[in-house]
Formats: structure tokens, sequence, C-alpha cells
């Protein structure tokens, strides 16, 4: 049971942390990107909102299973921020976007690390904070 609450916080992170603070860089302009694609995925032709946000459930297990163990409050939410913008973006920018034919790194362009890290590391907040809604997170 924990494990889908993992999943479904990291899920639903996805949706509002990470796609929220796409949505405040993209309305001052600091992104093109705008938030809540529709755009179909392939294999399946998901909307690609919906294929990050799954993504971000699996992600969601493991950055719990990271931070679940905290030795104190103020650490469970430290871990959550730096491991949530750390792991996955390094993932991201080193294995999905040469995957997807985009350059390494986004070509080393710091806007688009820097980017990565922010979105990341307001997911992994999220992460933190619905799972402790759930009331997974011991007297954190």
């Amino acid at each position: 049971m924990i494990y889908a609450k993992a999943f479904l916080a990291g899920f639903l992170s996805t949706l509002v942390f990470h796609q929220g603070a796409l949505a405040i860089l993209h309305a001052t302009g600091m992104t093109p990107k705008k938030p809540f694609s529709m755009t179909p995925t392939p294999p399946l032709h998901v909307p690609a909102v919906f294929s990050l946000a799954f993504w971000g459930g699996i992600w969601g297990i493991l950055l719990w299973l990271a931070i679940r163990e905290a030795g104190s409050p103020a650490l469970y939410w430290i871990w959550a921020l730096v491991l949530g913008a750390i792991a996955p973006s390094i993932v991201a920018l080193f294995v999905v976007f040469p995957l997807k034919g985009q350059p390494v790194a986004g070509g080393g362009q710091p806007a688009i690390i820097v980017g990565a890290l922010l979105l990341n590391g307001a997911w992994g907040i999220g992460v933190a904070f619905f799972m402790r809604l759930f009331g997974a997170a011991r007297s954190t």
C-alpha cells in the first residue's frame, strides 16, 4: 500500500508541483515550454502530461525509498528537494534527451539545466508533501 501512495504522490506532484512550476516559468517568459501538454506521445499516444505523470509516479516510489527514513523533519524536506532536483534531472538530461534525439544536457544550455533542476526540485517537495498528506511521512 505504501508504494501505491508513493506512486500517487509522484503522479499528483507532477500535475500540481512540476507543471505548476512550469506554468510559472512559462508565464514569466523564462521558458517557451507550456505546461499540461496534451501532445500524444509514442508508442501509446497518451498525452505528454500523463506520460510525464506516470514516470513521476515511478520516480515517486524511488524518492520515497530515499527520504522515508530521514533523521529529522528538516532532513526530510531537504532530501526531498535535493534528491528530487538532482536524480530525475540527471536521467532526463543524460539519458532521456539523447533517446529523444536531443543534445545531451540540452546542449549545455544553462536555462535547460536550471529549468530541469527547478521543476524536479518542486516535484520532489510535492512528493514529500503528498506523502505527508497521505499519512505516510512520520512526524515530519
